[in-house]
């Protein structure tokens, strides 16, 4: 059997970590945001961005202009990181607090994306991840528009999940105390769209006709 890399390996709770690569698949197509963490001469960045995976790699994109993307384009090794908050584990002691959660962490480096077709399509991917079914309705992206985007590529060959779910694991002695413990769920929402001014009188879209009431 082929041992799990040192850094693939959480220090505490291990029994909690996957490899598996479908559990790993469904935490990254249900995050919209990643952290991306690098290091150059000694000093330490960490920048947010959105993201979307398609196939075996996530894609980012950004300004050609990013000092942020120019620095990792460059093939530096990175580490990025998601997690999904699912609910608050409220215990009978603050010491046995905890969250019930979904992460992944991705060790990697970035591969530029230069075919003009490839770069198109991760922007469609990606647009379509943060606003479903938008890609048709929106104006189309111009070449200078592509050219002026960089997009980068991500394998996520290593990666690791963490979870945690369930309710709260109080201390033995705790158990019979007269304090409410439980979970709390925290599910993330989109909210009713609410148009700018120049839209006021255009109909809303099929495809943003999400939690409107009729």
């Amino acid at each position: 059997m082929q041992q799990t890399p040192p850094h693939l390996t959480p220090s505490r709770l291990a029994k909690r970590a996957t490899q598996d690569y479908d559990i790993v698949c469904s935490i990254l197509d249900e995050a919209l945001f990643c952290t991306i963490s690098y290091s150059v001469d000694g000093q330490p960045f960490s920048i947010p961005t959105a993201f979307v995976r398609y196939d075996d790699k996530i894609y980012i994109h950004g300004s050609v202009g990013s000092h942020f993307l120019r620095e990792i384009e460059k093939g530096i090794p990175v580490c990025i990181s998601v997690m999904l908050a699912d609910s608050l584990v409220v215990a009978k002691s603050a010491f046995s607090h905890s969250v019930n959660y979904r992460s992944v962490t991705i060790f990697s480096k970035a591969e530029k994306i230069e075919d003009f077709e490839t770069k198109r399509a991760a922007f469609e991917w990606l647009t379509n991840k943060i606003v479903p079914d938008s890609w048709d309705y929106l104006r189309p992206m111009t070449d200078s528009e592509v050219k002026k985007t960089t997009a980068l590529a991500f394998s996520f060959d290593e990666s690791v999940a963490k979870t945690r779910s369930g309710m709260p694991k109080d201390e033995p002695e705790d158990l019979e105390l007269p304090i409410w413990s439980g979970i709390i769920p925290i599910p993330p929402k989109r909210l009713a769209p609410i148009a700018d001014e120049t839209s006021e009188n255009i109909p809303l879209p099929k495809h943003l006709q999400y939690n409107v009431q009729p």
